[in-house]
């Protein structure tokens, strides 16, 4: 699944109200109900989603808890349905209970006053069933829980396996690797390319100084702080900056005409991705089954074991619901329980980032990948090394100006222009945080 940027939330806050509890655990409605059941009469749960397969899991939810029931109500996922959940936020009326939430979009829901924190509604042993980096998404660093994480986007390497052996090359461990491994490559065959470097992909270099150590946003005190330019991403980068420079990976976009004959023509043999890449795979390279493999993300340090995140979401629960406590439930549920995380993975087909319940939900490999049983094994090992990353209320501008500046920086081929992207970057977001109203510490 290809996950898009989010939009400006209509209303700025000051990252002191970020910091509030955007419900109290209780949870009071726009009316000053509480979330109780009250007389114990069936209570009923409006969910906005637009993942398949959350009709069965709500059947499933709805057939052994007749006391509280689930209506699904399928959404426009990305920037419509934040765009109408802040009017019904702001209309104090209309809202669902619950909402399926792109992690990079959690920050402006709680800016607005959106999503209520569910911590005290929560079972103890939830939040071990997910990686570190992965929780840290719906709690913004702090002891607010807001949400449950539902799917997630691990970021792997694929490569054509068979092209691999027809070259003699070796899948690269490191990153200095994928350099040498790459040149070998365009020694070998000048029309071939080990990757490309995308300048419409945000949340894909987002995802990779995620696995470099950065996180973008933070919190302190009452303040916002903003590390977009930090000798992380820097050194991301100037590495795929060089890459370009010296000609030794393409530099076409991803979901292109031109990218997706490249991989089925053979010469685009490698592709930095994610969990769900199998999917666009078959879809864009039907031809190609069976010759590619997975293997974990190239590391900056012989031996580590890093990932970032590109793509996946949590669910919520909004602030407006009349109750939190069964909506708590139930996302908990869904999202970490056996049964839940099966169908989310069988029905659904998404990722779950239930680490505990991966083993089960995906015994087999990708219908793309009959050959390499391992698939899931080592991607559940992958998703555990998910680095913890902090978006920020303003993620649509930050990506925005990815686009704008690395556009301009693939185009120009100089890794100097990749490293001026980072700092022009850092400066449009800083800038939109304050004329928006948001406190910043320089």
């Amino acid at each position: 699944m290809r996950l898009h940027s989010g939009i400006r939330a209509a209303v700025a806050l000051t990252a002191t109200a970020l910091l509030a509890t955007a419900c109290s655990s209780g949870g009071t409605s726009s009316e000053g109900e509480t979330g109780s059941t009250g007389s114990g009469g069936k209570v009923e749960l409006s969910f906005w989603t637009w993942a398949p397969g959350m009709e069965e899991v709500v059947a499933a939810w709805n057939a052994a808890h007749p006391d509280v029931q689930v209506t699904v109500n399928k959404q426009d996922g990305g920037d419509p349905a934040v765009t109408k959940l802040l009017t019904a936020i702001k209309a104090g009326s209309g809202a669902p209970d619950l909402m399926q939430t792109e992690y990079q979009k959690i920050p402006t829901l709680v800016s607005a006053d959106a999503l209520a924190d569910i911590k005290g509604d929560l079972p103890g042993d939830v939040q071990s069933h997910f990686a570190d980096g992965t929780w840290q998404a719906v709690t913004l660093g702090s002891d607010a829980v807001y949400g449950v994480p539902q799917d997630s986007g691990p970021m792997e390497f694929y490569y054509r396996a068979d092209l691999f052996e027809k070259y003699g090359l070796e899948v690269p461990t490191t990153w200095a690797q994928y350099a040498e491994v790459a040149a070998e490559l365009r020694e070998k065959d000048p029309k071939a390319y080990l990757g490309t470097f995308s300048a419409t992909d945000a949340g894909w270099f987002t995802g990779l100084a995620q696995q470099a150590g950065a996180s973008w946003w933070g919190i302190d005190g009452d303040a916002w702080t903003v590390d977009i330019d930090s000798a992380a991403t820097q050194k991301v980068a100037q590495y795929w900056g060089d890459l370009v420079e010296k000609g030794v990976i393409d530099n076409k976009p991803m979901y292109t005409p031109e990218w997706n004959a490249a991989l089925n023509d053979g010469t685009q043999i490698g592709w930095v991705s994610a969990i769900w890449a199998p999917g666009v795979l078959a879809g864009n390279a039907a031809d190609t089954a069976g010759k590619w493999k997975m293997a974990p993300l190239p590391q900056w340090e012989e031996g580590g074991q890093a990932t970032g995140n590109w793509g996946g979401s949590a669910t919520s629960v909004t602030s407006q619901s009349k109750h939190p406590k069964e909506a708590a439930e139930f996302i908990a549920w869904m999202n970490s329980s056996q049964e839940g995380v099966n169908i989310l993975a069988q029905e659904g087909g998404l990722y779950p980032a239930d680490i505990p319940g991966q083993a089960e939900a995906l015994s087999e490999p990708p219908a793309f990948f009959p050959e390499q049983d391992d698939f899931y094994t080592i991607a559940a090992q992958i998703a555990q090394t998910v680095q913890p990353f902090t978006y920020g209320p303003n993620v649509n501008v930050a990506y925005s100006a990815y686009n704008d500046e690395f556009g301009k920086a693939a185009e120009a081929k100089k890794a100097s222009a990749f490293t001026a992207a980072v700092t022009a970057m850092q400066t449009a977001t800083v800038d939109d945080l304050k004329n928006s109203g948001f406190t910043v510490k320089d």
